[in-house]
């Protein structure tokens, strides 16, 4: 399933409960990120297989939103999630570019 900035956006601002997980890269954390009131999970792509286990207490009773630069990435992970056994699974559509563009146009693009 897709989430849009907007629907993430509205959801956040609703204090609904969901757990955001960043995959990009550790070197990307430091050109762009989410406002710093949202403090996402960062497991890199690479990583996520042999770190499943620390969003494992999160698998089926909240929703994961994955997210990366541009939507990509995020995809992919979300589909090894699902494999993995996660039921409740979001993948932010377009990724920070979307963010950027759609909620927070201070979120550098790169």
């Amino acid at each position: 399933m897709e989430i849009s900035p907007t629907e993430l956006k509205e959801r956040l601002d609703a204090g609904d409960k969901l757990v955001l997980l960043d995959v990009r890269d550790a070197h990307e954390l430091i050109i762009a990120n989410l406002d710093e009131a949202i403090k996402p999970i960062h497991i890199p792509k690479g990583e996520l297989n042999d770190r499943l286990s620390e969003i494992e207490p999160f698998k089926n009773d909240t929703d994961i939103v994955v997210f990366c630069r541009t939507g990509k990435r995020s995809v992919e992970c979300s589909a090894i999630l699902k494999e993995a056994g996660f039921t409740r699974i979001l993948n932010l559509t377009g990724g920070l570019h979307a963010w950027s563009d759609d909620v927070d146009c201070c979120v550098m693009k790169y």
